[in-house]
């Protein structure tokens, strides 16, 4: 029997693009300081040997790593444009196939004056599957002309 719940506190993700359009539908679950981005795996999310693709791995913990950094800035209570990734390291401890659920952990995250620092977890089925290291460049908002 395929379970194809989603757990407690995912709702549908807040955030589209083009890029992760083909791996929909994308969950998240959003606190102060965190966002945790879920699927359950189908075939969009693995290779042809039925099991997650690293690339997917490395870009849902890069996102979410980056989302999370932006709950944090803005709980610090600073303005944010964005975020851009600067470093990205990802290491592979263990795989996830077909059916099962995929989350990701953001579990620290240290900001700076124009750089954050985080780390995630992720995670299929609740076991450790990647760990995940980011640092991201602070987009500040323009200032306004005061004329």
């Amino acid at each position: 029997m395929t379970v194809t719940s989603t757990p407690n506190g995912f709702k549908p993700h807040f955030r589209q693009s083009k890029f992760t359009d083909p791996w929909e539908p994308l969950y998240s679950q959003v606190t102060d300081e965190q966002v945790s981005i879920g699927v359950r795996l189908a075939e969009a999310h693995c290779n042809s040997r039925g099991l997650v693709h690293g690339g997917l791995i490395a870009s849902l913990a890069d996102n979410a790593m980056g989302l999370s950094c932006v709950q944090k800035l803005r709980a610090e209570g600073r303005e944010v444009s964005g975020l851009v990734t600067v470093t990205l390291n990802t290491d592979y401890i263990g795989s996830a196939k077909l059916g099962e659920w995929f989350e990701t952990d953001t579990h620290f995250i240290k900001t700076g004056g124009t750089l954050c620092f985080t780390d995630s977890l992720v995670r299929a089925n609740g076991e450790p599957i990647a760990r995940a290291s980011a640092s991201f460049k602070i987009i500040q908002p323009k200032q306004k002309d005061s004329k």
